[in-house]
């Protein structure tokens, strides 16, 4: 840890202190915790501001680069319980960079096309390309998160997506893909509070989905479920991160310094030129006003 991170309340840079191998099982997680941060709730508004800035350059970098032929690219996973705050990172985190560098998609119950295809190939479709930053409102792990707990298929398959899954993704890591994948982890009674504010304000009813009321008579199997993925698809190229979503504000800033650490990674520099500066100087200077 530099200075700078303790100067800006990070105690423990968030990419140590979220890793599921340092945070414990996430039946044990306390979901208002602020893991390495010792800011309070202002502090973290004001700190998301200004990293956003940092984000913004560092996207544009990246963005820079792959106009240019880079064909690197970041991938963030983003997997939770309902109302855990998925769609909230991607407007409050994506929301603080280009929109044209980014490549959002969702993953919600599989379409009838899809379901002609194995279970990676609406995610083949939908990758960020080289210079951008992609992210995924669920994703593959949905098919070993509601298939498990629903057995949606037999065990003998969906146990055979987990060593699928760890190819994918070293697939994705050899061929320029950095992946930052979040679980964001809610406690009952917040989500309770966020359903009841959906159903008391007109402008969140669309927001409510009644299925949510029986998914969570599944909450133990779901946190199950979620162990196992960390226990057998969490590695150094393709880390798992425990995300706390009461506190929406850290769980939006510790995504973004997520994000950061992973751009700082590829250690990205402006595109060199490929037209001769100078002379294009001189054919700007001599244009008349």
């Amino acid at each position: 840890m530099g200075k700078h991170d303790a100067a800006h309340g990070w105690i423990t840079p968030a990419a140590r202190s979220l890793r599921v191998t340092e945070t414990g099982p996430i039946a044990e997680f306390d979901p208002a915790s602020t893991p390495g941060f010792d800011g309070d709730k202002v502090r973290g508004a004001d700190l998301l501001v200004e990293r956003g800035e940092t984000l913004a350059d560092l996207q544009e970098l990246l963005y820079a680069n792959g106009r240019a032929g880079d064909h690197r690219s970041v991938l963030l996973v983003l997997q939770g319980m309902d109302t855990a705050g998925k769609g909230g990172i991607v407007r409050h985190v994506g929301g603080l960079v280009d929109p044209q560098g980014l490549a959002i998609r969702g993953f919600g119950k599989p379409t009838p096309e899809e379901l002609h295809h194995d279970f990676l190939w609406r995610i083949h479709r939908a990758l960020p390309a080289g210079g951008r930053i992609g992210i995924f409102d669920r994703s593959h792990y949905e098919d070993v998160l509601p298939v498990r707990v629903h057995n949606l298929v037999p065990q003998a398959e969906w146990e055979k997506r987990y060593e699928i899954i760890n190819r994918f993704e070293r697939d994705l890591v050899a061929n320029g893909t950095t992946i930052i994948k979040c679980a964001m982890v809610v406690s009952k009674a917040e989500q309770k509070a966020r359903l009841t504010e959906r159903l008391d304000r007109p402008d969140k009813h669309w927001k409510y989905n009644p299925g949510d009321i029986d998914e969570r008579g599944f909450w133990d199997e779901y946190l199950e479920a979620y162990q196992a993925i960390f226990d057998r698809c969490d590695d150094d190229q393709a880390p798992w991160f425990l995300i706390p979503a009461d506190r929406k504000w850290f769980a939006r800033l510790a995504v973004c310094e997520l994000l950061i650490s992973a751009l700082e990674g590829l250690e990205l520099d402006w595109p060199k030129a490929d037209f001769d500066v100078e002379a294009e100087k001189r054919r700007v200077a001599a244009l008349t006003e």
